[in-house]
């Protein structure tokens, strides 16, 4: 008898699956990393006192399973937004909550809708589960395309407000407009929220069908501990929970992301130096003649223009290469015509900008 392949024995749409590709994270000293939006600046003190204290003598606690619910997470945070506990799930990241909710509202007959560009893992998340998918596209002028997600047949529908790649925020009055005419559930992902000029929670309260994920990995500086949550209506956070892992978040997430809630004045300071950062580079760049996009996040979407004014996709690739040789990350996106012929530079130190301009000036010089 032949043994059957491993390939084979997988279900059809696994085999055919193709895994989320996150952006590089190198390991030998020297890079600028400019790559994976993560925090240039360290978090809270309170987050490893905290941790420590969860620690205890000789790591004690760590043979205990953790708040199977992280209740007192979801009550910081309910309270945080003015809400109740019943109003907010947490997840292992923001990704966590973007996998359950993929779980609950969408199969091969339910799609799931997402625009384009948007956050790449949405249709990792809806190809694991087998599911449908509608997609609609931006164009350049990354105008919220209203209309057709009013009339999308999607059971639910991701937008991410500010948009990833571009940096572009929606209004509440547009978001509203998708809320009072789309028929399914509308997911605002804020993952970028703390930077833009406003969110979507004043929003809840009138709305059962939005739901609002956030995460601490961006402007709470604390992408290695995994801890995301969702905000909505108390009968939708039941049916997350209803298929959320017992015990998704460990012991020591939940107690760096407590103490890391406690200290809003810290992390208002870092919020307030990346945006003056950002701020200041969309300027420069702007006035050098590349179309940049107007950011509400922790980074910027700029189109390179080389020495004779020329833009494209191979400008930006050159641009790109370029900075990789020179130990400097950057994202590029190739696979799709609306960002093509950008790049995306997540806002790092005033130093780490510093060192990326100085190489993309070289760049222009000999592109």
């Amino acid at each position: 008898m032949q043994t059957p392949s491993l390939q084979s024995l997988a279900l059809p749409h696994v085999a055919r699956l193709h895994a989320y590709t996150p952006g590089l994270q190198p390991t030998e000293p020297g890079w600028t990393k400019l790559n994976t939006n993560e925090c240039p600046y360290p978090p809270s003190p309170r987050v490893a006192e905290a941790v420590r204290r969860e620690l205890g003598q000789g790591g004690e606690s760590l043979r205990l399973y953790p708040n199977p619910r992280s209740a007192p997470l979801r009550a910081a945070v309910a309270a945080l937004h003015g809400l109740q506990e019943e109003n907010v799930c947490i997840g292992n990241g923001s990704d966590d909550i973007l996998n359950l909710l993929v779980r609950c509202f969408c199969t091969p007959a339910a799609a799931a809708g997402f625009t384009l560009p948007s956050y790449s893992l949405y249709p990792v998340l809806v190809g694991i589960q087998d599911g449908g998918s509608e997609v609609i596209a931006f164009d350049r002028s990354m105008k919220l395309p209203v209309e057709q997600i009013a009339a999308s047949r999607a059971k639910i529908f991701f937008l991410t407000s500010p948009n990833a790649p571009t940096g572009v925020g929606f209004t509440n009055a547009e978001i509203e407009q998708v809320l009072t005419r789309y028929a399914g559930v509308l997911v605002v992902d804020e993952a970028y929220a703390p930077f833009a000029r406003g969110n979507a929670v004043p929003l809840l309260a009138g709305h059962p069908r939005l739901v609002i994920v956030r995460t601490l990995s961006k402007a709470y500086a604390l992408a290695g501990i995994r801890v995301g949550y969702a905000l909505a209506h108390p009968e939708l956070i039941g049916l997350l929970d209803r298929v959320r892992d017992s015990y998704n978040v460990n012991r020591l997430s939940q107690a760096a992301a407590l103490a890391a809630l406690t200290d809003t004045e810290y992390y208002a300071g870092i919020v307030a130096r990346v945006k003056a950062t950002r701020d200041r580079c969309v300027a420069d760049f702007t006035a050098q003649g590349w179309f940049t996009y107007p950011s509400e996040a922790n980074f910027i979407f700029t189109e390179p223009r080389n020495a004779r004014g020329e833009t494209g996709a191979a400008v930006a690739k050159s641009a790109y290469d370029h900075l990789v040789r020179h130990k400097v990350l950057v994202r590029y996106f190739p696979s799709h015509a609306l960002t093509e012929t950008f790049l995306r530079i997540s806002v790092g130190t005033d130093d780490e900008m510093l060192v990326l301009r100085q190489n993309l000036a070289a760049w222009q010089k000999h592109a």
